[in-house]
């Protein structure tokens, strides 16, 4: 006889399997950090473009520093890949070492330079990457502002000023100042691990361990991308962290007992604390060595001085912005470096943010806060334009403060104003925001959890129930949308510098003339090209070494320079004629070689010398 079987009925037995795997897709989809996520990535298209549309071709505002930083991403990746212990030591500035930290450095982006090898990679990667720090930082404040207790809207109008400000605009070719979303993701993750919202304050029952140490670990990455922007990260970090033990201290004091503060909190607290203070100090030390190396690295008061914005610089946008490029024209003209001192975070921001201060989600104490952190960012980075050089502010920070020397630009730090500009707007619309109001990010490993929502609000009387909301949640949205127009872009994309057939297989360490300004970025991306040791390289200061072998190569090729460069162990020289002009080089591919030992070749449209 067969087995016979108990029939589950079909409302017990549940949908089949294929079934349940679609219901949780479509949740997943419909999830609200999904849709941050895939929102993020199409603003970053749209408010970047023309920048996907010729990955490998074009760069976007110049080819001055997109180019250096595509060197910076594919020597990390390069040196990890192949020897992490020459990782500081890179191959231009020869014989240089630590000249990997003569310019921000760009590290955290290592893992994208292991993928693809040549200058065509380099420019892919950059463009990639110029296109991704925008939707991380939209995501990183509309999370950090979720956390802290706003709506949606007011979220969204925190991430897309944060990410789009007009002031970034100016900023196009410099992506290290553009990379700033890690800091505001790291403050969401840090204030969800330990349970702290603006809008509920402390609450043990919500305390997240693994989520703190996400925040430090996401905290170190931001550090390694360059000192410019994550030194006074760090720094404010640091002020957190003792404001925070602070708040502990006084609640103990004057509830007479201690907190709750779960051991695992602490743990990771303490874990992520040293980690973090572990990747800040070695990415410090070569910094400090190049410092010692070229005292001449070390930002003196007069250079911040000349970098020091004037305060009606805060509301001046750069040429760039499509809203107010033109409109602040004049304006623009009375600045001395207007690249460094258009700093508006947005009109319509500030007039939130404004209101913010009067009717808001936020306590009263929170948006005093609030403001005077705004008005503390402001007064730094104006620099020493407020007090001078005797000033209590940037210039006291630079001279007693460890690594603020080598912050020459005071105005970036701006975007510490914008940060707390967009999480006071948050507030404000926050009050009129119908849906939900408290963070609902995914656990680790888990599905998200659903965020509470408020206490449904009466129906208005003579009106249909709840339809005033949904017309309420859809004006909601011109906030954002007029925010996002001031951030349209009208940055050029310049074709990028295409790599010179004579120095494809370059053997080094060699020498490519000219060896003089901005061209000295283009032959750092074209050495991606199998990394050979060049002299060339281009950073704030001029290397004593760099200065010596220009002088002594001025003559190329005649004997004397010849005998030189042999001497320090230059075995190439590649000259190309098409960017001579105007300089000594000028005409040396005609000069004879007779006698000299050297071999001269013409590949492509430059001339490579072979001096063993």
């Amino acid at each position: 006889m067969g087995e016979v079987r108990e029939a589950v009925p079909a409302a017990v037995a549940g949908p089949p399997a294929g079934g349940r795997w679609w219901a949780v897709a479509g949740r997943f989809a419909r999830h609200e950090w999904t849709l941050a996520v895939v929102g993020s990535l199409v603003l970053a298209v749209a408010l970047t473009w023309p920048t996907v549309r010729d990955l490998t071709g074009t760069i976007p505002q110049d080819t001055g520093d997109p180019t250096l930083q595509a060197w910076q991403v594919a020597w990390g990746g390069h040196a990890l890949l192949t020897n992490p212990t020459q990782l500081w030591h890179s191959n231009t500035f020869w014989p240089e070492p630590y000249t990997y930290a003569y310019s921000d450095t760009l590290l955290g982006y290592a893992p994208f330079g292991m993928i693809g090898h040549g200058p065509v990679a380099a420019v892919v990667r950059y463009n990639l990457l110029y296109v991704l720090v925008h939707a991380l930082a939209f995501v990183g404040a509309y999370a950090l502002s979720r956390q802290l207790g706003a709506g949606r809207a007011g979220a969204a109008v925190a991430g897309a000023s944060f990410a789009y400000a007009p002031w970034k605009l100016a900023q196009a070719g410099h992506l290290h100042v553009l990379s700033i979303g890690g800091i505001a993701l790291a403050l969401a993750m840090l204030a969800r691990g330990h349970g702290w919202s603006l809008r509920h304050g402390y609450r043990p029952d919500r305390v997240r361990p693994g989520w703190a140490a996400a925040g430090w670990a996401v905290a170190a990455w931001q550090v390694s991308l360059g000192f410019g922007i994550g030194l006074p990260f760090a720094y404010a970090l640091a002020l957190l962290c003792l404001g925070a033990a602070g708040g502990y201290g006084w609640s103990w004091w004057r509830r007479r007992r201690r907190p709750a503060f779960p051991r695992r909190l602490l743990v990771a607290d303490l874990a992520g604390g040293v980690f973090f203070a572990g990747v800040t100090l070695l990415m410090a030390a070569p910094y400090f060595e190049v410092v010692a190396r070229h005292p001449a690295g070390r930002r003196t008061v007069e250079q911040i001085a000349m970098f020091s914005p004037p305060l009606r610089g805060f509301l001046t946008a750069p040429p760039e912005s499509w809203l107010w490029g033109e409109r602040h024209e004049t304006a623009r003209a009375s600045l001395s470096f207007a690249g460094e001192m258009t700093l508006l975070p947005g009109m319509v921001l500030v007039g939130l943010a404004a209101a913010g201060l009067f009717v808001s989600a936020w306590r009263v104490w929170h948006r005093l806060a609030l403001a005077a952190g705004v008005l503390v960012t402001v007064t730094l980075a104006a620099g020493s334009t407020l007090g001078g050089d005797g000033d209590p502010g940037y210039v006291t920070l630079v001279e007693h403060v460890p690594g603020w020397d080598g912050i020459r630009t005071p105005g970036r730090l701006v975007l510490w104003t914008t940060l707390l500009l967009g999480i006071l707007a948050a507030g404000a619309l926050t009050t009129t925001d119908a849906g939900p109001a408290r963070a609902s990010a995914p656990e680790p490993a888990a599905a998200p959890e659903p965020a509470a929502p408020e206490p449904a609000a009466a129906p208005v009387p003579g009106s249909p129930g709840g339809g005033w909301r949904r017309w309420g949640r859809l004006v909601l949205v011109f906030p954002v949308l007029l925010v996002l127009a001031e951030g349209v872009n009208r940055t050029p994309h310049v074709p990028a510098p295409v790599a010179p057939a004579a120095l494809h297989g370059l053997r080094g360490p060699a020498l490519v003339l000219p060896s003089d300004g901005i061209r000295e970025f283009h032959v750092m991306l074209w050495s991606t090209d199998g990394f050979p040791k060049v002299v060339n390289g281009l950073a704030s200061f001029t290397p004593a070494s760099q200065q010596d072998i220009r002088a002594a190569s001025a003559g190329f090729p005649d004997a004397a320079s010849v005998a030189y460069l042999r001497g320090i162990g230059v075995r190439t020289v590649v000259v190309l004629p098409a960017y001579t002009a105007g300089t000594p080089w000028q005409g040396a591919e005609t000069r004879p070689v007779d006698g000299l030992g050297v071999r001269r070749e013409a590949v492509g449209d430059g001339y490579v010398y072979h001096l063993d």
